[in-house]
Formats: C-alpha cells, sequence, structure tokens
C-alpha cells in the first residue's frame, strides 16, 4: 500500500510539527490519514516502526536533494555550492534532517536507535527502515562519494577521483557546519569557494 503509506508518513509529519512525538497518538495518524488503525500497525509494526521509516523517508529525501544539485547545470564549484545550499536549507525546514545530519535530536523528535532492529514486517519499505539509519558520519561519506561521483564522470581515472575525495569531503563538512552556525548572507558560496576553488575541481 505504498499511497497509503505515504499518506500516514505525511499525517505523522504534519503531527510532529505542531506537537512533540510522546504526545503523537497512533490512532490520530491514521485518522488524518484517512486509513484505518489497523492499515497503521499493518504498515509500520508499531510507533518505534513509523518513527523508523519516518527517518528513513527524511534521509532519502534529502540524499535525494544532495543528487538534483549535483545533477544540475554549471561548473563542479558551482554543483558544490549548490549542495552547501541544499544542505543548509534542508536543515534549516525540517528538525528530523537537521537531528540526522548533526546528531542532536531534541526531546520533541522521535530517536529511534540507528543500529538495524529486528524486523518482522512483510511490508519491504518496513524491512528496509528496520535497518540501519545514517549517523552524521554516514552523511558524510554518503554525500562526499556521490559528488565525487558526480564530478569526475563516467571517464574519470582513479587519480582523477582520488584527487575529489579531500575538497569534496570538505565542502560536506562546511556544509554540516553551516547548520550549526549559518553563516551571514552569500557567506556560503564564499566558503564553498575557498575550500573548493575551481581549478582543484
Amino acid at each position: 500500500m505504498p499511497a497509503a503509506r505515504e499518506s500516514l508518513l505525511d499525517a505523522a509529519c504534519t503531527a510532529l510539527a505542531r506537537r512533540p512525538w510522546s504526545m503523537v497518538r497512533m490512532v490520530e495518524v491514521a485518522a488524518a490519514a484517512g486509513v484505518s488503525r489497523q492499515t497503521l500497525y499493518n504498515e509500520f509494526g508499531s510507533k518505534d516502526g513509523l518513527a523508523r521509516a519516518l527517518v528513513r523517508r527524511e534521509a532519502d529525501g534529502y540524499l535525494a536533494g544532495v543528487e538534483r544539485a549535483l545533477a544540475g547545470p554549471g561548473e563542479p564549484g558551482e554543483r558544490l555550492i549548490a549542495v552547501v545550499e541544499w544542505t543548509s536549507a534542508a536543515a534549516r525546514e525540517n528538525a528530523l534532517v537537521r537531528a540526522m545530519l548533526t546528531g542532536c535530536w531534541s526531546e520533541r523528535l522521535p530517536a529511534p536507535p540507528l543500529a538495524a532492529v529486528p524486523s518482522t514486517s512483510s511490508v519491504p519499505a518496513q524491512r528496509r527502515a528496520d535497518g540501519p539509519l545514517p549517523t552524521p558520519r554516514d552523511f558524510v561519506r554518503i554525500v562526499r562519494d556521490r559528488a565525487v561521483s558526480a564530478l569526475a564522470g563516467p571517464a574519470a581515472t582513479p587519480a582523477d577521483t582520488a584527487g575529489l575525495l579531500r575538497p569534496c569531503e570538505l565542502v560536506v563538512r562546511l556544509a554540516l557546519s553551516c547548520v550549526a552556525a549559518p553563516p551571514g548572507e552569500n557567506g556560503l558560496a564564499e566558503l564553498v569557494r575557498a575550500v573548493a576553488p575551481h581549478p582543484a575541481v
């Protein structure tokens, strides 16, 4: 039931914006999504399962935005700027993304264990959500590797790829620092250009 699952995740996200996760009730999530409580439990198994699925969806959404930024037009440096700007905007607008990127989970948010949990679900999407959830260190590696792959291109040599690893990781770490301490207006682009100047990428 992909449509019902997405509706339930949307409803949970809306509820979380209004009240702390500890006060979000499964029956209210089901009612807001227009499905039965049994459907909710069939999809997620429990409130903890719903929390894991919500975190997994937001992580996937953030990484999809990274892919869009890297696939955009412009020189490599401009695409890295787009990644930093997307990271900053996504963290500013979505408390779950901010928590995942920084590792700082407030009491208002669900904070499922990031390690995999035993899954008895027959729903493939829930089995994936029950797997390991990304840590801040994982995000650095994933985004760095995707940036290297996108900027190097299909004809890149191992030397080309190796030369991109460090500047791409520095840009990702810079993006995360900007989540914690945002720079002033137009500051993001200048910082990225300083870390990864055009000749270096």
